[in-house]
């Protein structure tokens, strides 16, 4: 039997008066998955993540979190196996850390040894009798952090929450999403911090204007974006421009390749076979550079329309 998505979206549209926040977005989300979701300001993720918790409902199509509508009545034993961090968190400030997490806990049936646990986890636990307003922006955000993970939850959504960690904290807390993710937890995971998230994610959804510009793996991606893997090889003092297998690769740098991914492993197999070949340093491109890429071809998209449209005006003058 084939597992149904734990998260799945049909042609959802959600409009506020005269904007459109999200149009006809499409996705599922598996158990055990990590989907970063990533966009400018206003592209439409926070609305995404409220329809997914149930906060707001779509203006059009379907929105299905566990087998249910998140916003019906049906779904509040499901929301205690959601967890959320939103983006600004905030906490009330005369409370101590322990008081803030054991709250929290309680609402969703947890007692305060497991709030504790949790503390000790997100590295507040030295700190957790003292008021929520004597913590910096890091802790209070390792107290979001906290809050979100009570009790183990089958779906995480996490809104930029490296924001305030140091990179100690970015690495503890990445390695606590391996860790849940092994465990049968899937997150939602929206970064404006690139670099850091690549190697824990294993789908990405690019929004723009609450439009689908992407959605896959970094592989599929950067293959349907056709973008190059770069080599550099060492050892071979120049002949490499005049090999006639490679210098069609090279753009203007000494010895620097840009080769197609199809031709990836021909290219390298001729590398080395060369004499003299001392090393080949081999780079695909990184998240940042697919992201970059299909927001710039939506832009172009968008001004070629802009043409086009303005071009079919004038010619009815």
């Amino acid at each position: 039997m084939i597992n149904s998505p734990l998260v799945r979206l049909a042609d959802v549209k959600k409009s506020y008066q005269q904007l459109d926040a999200l149009q006809s977005v499409s996705m599922t989300l598996n158990e055990g998955e990590v989907l970063g979701l990533f966009g400018h300001n206003g592209a439409g993720k926070t609305t995404m993540m409220k329809l997914i918790l149930g906060v707001v409902s779509p203006s059009a199509g379907k929105v299905e979190v566990m087998g249910m509508a998140p916003d019906s009545k049906e779904a509040w034993h499901m929301r205690a196996k959601v967890g959320y961090l939103p983006e600004n968190v905030s906490f009330y400030d005369q409370l101590t850390g322990l008081e803030v997490i054991t709250y929290f806990a309680r609402l969703k049936g947890f007692d305060k040894k497991h709030a504790i646990a949790l503390l000790e986890q997100v590295g507040v636990a030295h700190a957790m009798k003292r008021q929520v307003k004597t913590y910096s922006k890091g802790m209070r955000q390792r107290l979001g952090l906290a809050q979100a993970f009570i009790g183990q939850p089958k779906l995480l959504l996490l809104d930029e929450p490296t924001v305030g960690l140091d990179p100690i904290a970015t690495a503890d807390f990445y390695q606590t999403v391996d860790k849940l993710k092994t465990q049968g937890t899937s997150v939602i995971l929206c970064s404006h911090v690139l670099p850091g998230v690549e190697q824990h994610i294993d789908r990405a959804m690019i929004l723009s204007a609450g439009k689908v510009l992407a959605m896959g793996t970094l592989a599929e991606l950067r293959q349907q974006a056709s973008l190059p893997v770069v080599m550099k090889p060492s050892g071979l003092n120049g002949t490499v421009c005049q090999d006639s297998k490679l210098s069609h690769f090279l753009t203007g740098q000494d010895n620097i390749l840009h080769v197609p991914e199809t031709e990836k492993m021909a290219t390298l197999k001729h590398l080395l076979s060369m004499e003299g070949i001392s090393d080949i340093d081999v780079e695909p491109a990184n998240l940042e550079q697919v992201y970059q890429h299909y927001l710039l071809k939506d832009k172009q998209d968008k001004l070629a329309k802009q043409a086009g449209a303005a071009q079919s005006q004038a010619e009815q003058h």
